[in-house]
């Protein structure tokens, strides 16, 4: 990408979009292109390629989703399934029928099998059984893996997936019935504090552990993706990791030649904390004095969910935000910008 590159950042209001919005203008890129979801459906998909034949974009990055934490995923399972299915299909298929030069793909580490060894590699994907209550978005998501290989392999496309781990930031969603469980816990703490009630009840028994990613660490990782590797170089890595000895690099006509899978890159720290534990920071940075009830009648979800990033590092991309500090900055925007 060079910075009068047209570059289409779809779903660019949301936590993910958003971050690599800025991070993109902070790097000088003047040429980037969005639409709100009034102006456009992603679903529909004449008004998507309307959208492509008229923009004509040169890289897209499909950050559009429809997400949502245990309560959303398992409460609106079709909604999650049909509407995120149909974002990918007509914009990674446009993608390919206009010509871009790199799309990067979105999707997120609940692809991965509820009993996956941990911390999670990507050769993981489809070796057992999903985790229910998400079962229906993680589908979807990889299929959106198998759609950008499926066209790599085929039509010569340079479409580039990336799972990343859990995330939060600036214009996160704090809605307590489909937020995710980081600024769920901050807006109960946060609510609890100013009303002066003497205890915060956290859904599960705390012992589930969960790896968190700030948001704009999350943007920096995928705009570096987008500058310097291609999904040559995600093969290439692929192949040699393969290889016991002597395999040379391939060339796009001979992707059909071999069998090539799980080219998707975990974006993560590595590094995991307790839902307990995680609680008890946000009280300590929120201010809370009261106590905390952990609820162990409700869900958990899958006990431990930790990412393996060493693919990421071999590309040469590391995190840079530490939790409590990633933590601190979100509640200061929060108290800035929710009403």
């Amino acid at each position: 990408m060079n910075k009068t590159s047209k570059i289409y950042i779809a779903g660019h209001n949301g936590l993910v979009g958003s971050a690599i919005v800025k991070n993109l203008q902070s790097k000088g890129y003047t040429n980037l292109i969005y639409r709100t979801h009034k102006e456009l459906d992603l679903t529909n998909q004449k008004a998507v390629e309307e959208f492509f034949e008229k923009e004509k974009p040169e890289f897209v990055i499909l950050s559009a989703a429809k997400v949502g934490g245990i309560v959303a995923n398992n409460t609106y399972r079709a909604d999650f399934i049909y509407e995120n299915l149909a974002i990918q299909n007509n914009v990674i298929h446009q993608s390919y029928v206009h010509k871009v030069k790199k799309l990067l793909f979105l999707g997120s580490t609940c692809i991965y099998p509820k009993n996956a060894p941990q911390p999670m590699k990507e050769d993981s994907l489809l070796t057992s059984e999903l985790e229910y209550t998400n079962e229906p978005y993680a589908i979807a998501k990889i299929a959106g893996i198998k759609m950008c290989e499926s066209y790599n392999i085929q039509y010569g496309t340079n479409f580039i997936s990336v799972m990343p781990t859990n995330l939060y930031g600036p214009n996160d969603n704090f809605d307590l019935e489909t937020s995710h469980v980081l600024p769920a816990i901050l807006r109960k703490m946060h609510e609890a504090k100013i009303n002066n009630e003497p205890k915060v009840e956290i859904w599960g028994s705390g012992n589930s552990r969960r790896e968190f990613l700030y948001s704009e660490d999350m943007a920096d990782a995928c705009v570096f993706l987008m500058e310097n590797r291609d999904f040559k170089d995600v093969v290439d890595s692929y192949i040699s990791n393969s290889c016991t000895s002597g395999c040379e690099p391939i060339t796009n006509d001979q992707y059909t030649n071999i069998q090539i899978t799980n080219t998707h890159i975990n974006i993560g720290t590595g590094e995991d904390i307790s839902i307990k534990e995680l609680a008890y920071l946000i009280k300590d940075i929120v201010g809370y004095r009261g106590e905390l009830y952990f609820n162990a009648d409700k869900p958990d979800g899958t006990m431990v969910k930790l990412t393996d990033p060493s693919k990421l590092h071999a590309l040469g991309w590391k995190h840079k935000v530490e939790l409590k500090d990633g933590i601190k900055t979100v509640y200061e925007w929060y108290l800035r910008n929710i009403k």
